[in-house]
């Protein structure tokens, strides 16, 4: 029986507040810490302006989309545009589209619901952005793309789950190509909920300290370009990394809090490392979830010290905030680019160690040597996500 080809990345595109494109955000992962800030994209009238990672962009389109797909697309774009395929090469494939996403799923317009309470009659020009901006749909039909198009809504594993499910199109046979990511944009009713349910930090965020006060929220977009790799070396495309294994599964413990001995989590990772035929020893480093939150942290170390024991692993939201449905695609880019430095990052924000964890995430940038490297994600509603990359051939 002929093996399977195997699912390989051929391009990226990413946009968070660590640049604008996926090699500003490679570099200044290892550069001087950025600081969140209080918001700017919308008012607050908290009395403690809880900080946020914004992305210094402005949408082409202006508001025709909403920010959420406008992200999307621009990191979609950029995936493509460097991976070698002319676009319209591309309008002759079956190119699918899959994009993770939480924010950009809601009619969060407060406008809208204001003058429906006021007058009853409001304005529908809100709605019929809304109807326009499903992010997958933008992606496929600014770019041109007939193939599969989904918009996966999985709360904070959106992202992860979207280069799973695309990753499946490719192996079932359904697509040639599949642009597959997340994207979020900061939102005032997500701030305030957020705040409203005191997990969110008045200070930056420090992912796994024991002073610890909550997340960051933060907003961006991730893209990778997946295809098989016959397809790929045939055009002499560049190898940027293999996935080798996905896993998700829910433990449907709580609405918003993970279970107590990461049971979904160990359930994900053992489904993913099963598919990449790997053990926890042949796993080079971490990209954890790391919200900074207490019973994330708490929960992720347990399950850390248990199934990946001496794996070196940090958090990136302390340099780019917790980007929701993008958080899943803008960490798996990360953890790629990492793993063909051959370097990893600090874990920013954390220095003192919680005495009650068993494990601790690392305190400097190190150079790494090994071929894998995996990216977890916790979500609300008990989904967690696990995906595993092999080192590319860039």
């Amino acid at each position: 029986m002929k093996e399977p080809s195997r699912v390989v990345i051929t391009a990226m595109g990413c946009i968070c507040s660590l640049g604008n494109t996926m090699a500003q955000c490679a570099e200044t992962l290892f550069g001087d810490r950025i600081l969140p800030a209080p918001p700017s994209l919308f008012r607050t009238e908290h009395l403690t302006p809880y900080p946020v990672f914004e992305v210094d962009f402005t949408p082409p389109q202006g508001d025709y989309y909403l920010r959420t797909a406008a992200l999307a697309l621009h990191s979609a774009t950029e995936a493509v545009m460097s991976s070698g395929w002319a676009l319209d090469d591309l309008k002759g494939l079956r190119v699918g589209v899959c994009i993770g996403t939480t924010v950009g799923s809601a009619m969060n317009s407060e406008e809208f619901y204001q003058q429906l309470l006021e007058s009853g009659h409001p304005s529908m020009s809100a709605i019929d952005r809304f109807l326009r901006s499903n992010p997958a749909q933008v992606v496929a039909r600014e770019l041109g793309l007939s193939g599969p198009c989904q918009t996966i809504v999985n709360a904070c594993s959106s992202g992860a789950d979207a280069i799973g499910v695309g990753a499946s199109w490719l192996r079932s046979g359904l697509c040639d190509v599949v642009l597959a990511g997340g994207a979020d944009e900061l939102s005032r009713v997500t701030y305030n909920g957020f705040i409203s349910l005191m997990i969110t930090a008045d200070l930056p965020v420090m992912p796994f300290d024991a002073n610890r006060k909550g997340l960051n929220l933060g907003e961006g977009a991730a893209m990778v370009m997946l295809e098989s790799e016959s397809l790929a070396r045939r055009r002499g495309a560049t190898l940027h990394g293999f996935l080798a294994g996905y896993g998700s599964a829910c433990d449907a413990h709580h609405l918003t809090a993970p279970h107590p001995e990461g049971r979904g989590l160990k359930q994900a990772l053992a489904v993913a490392l099963q598919q990449a035929s790997l053990n926890a020893s042949q796993i080079s480093f971490v990209n954890a979830h790391g919200t900074g939150t207490p019973d994330n942290d708490r929960v992720e170390t347990r399950v850390l010290a248990e199934q990946l024991p001496d794996v070196p692993f940090f958090s990136t939201k302390g340099m780019t905030g917790h980007t929701l449905g993008a958080a899943g695609a803008i960490e798996a880019a990360l953890t790629i680019a990492c793993l063909n430095r051959g370097a990893i990052p600090a874990s920013c924000g954390w220095s003192d160690p919680d005495p009650t964890f068993p494990c601790h995430p690392i305190a400097q940038p190190r150079e790494i040597s090994g071929e894998y490297a995996l990216s977890q994600s916790l979500a609300f509603g008990g989904n967690n996500t696990v995906v595993i990359f092999r080192k590319g051939e860039a």
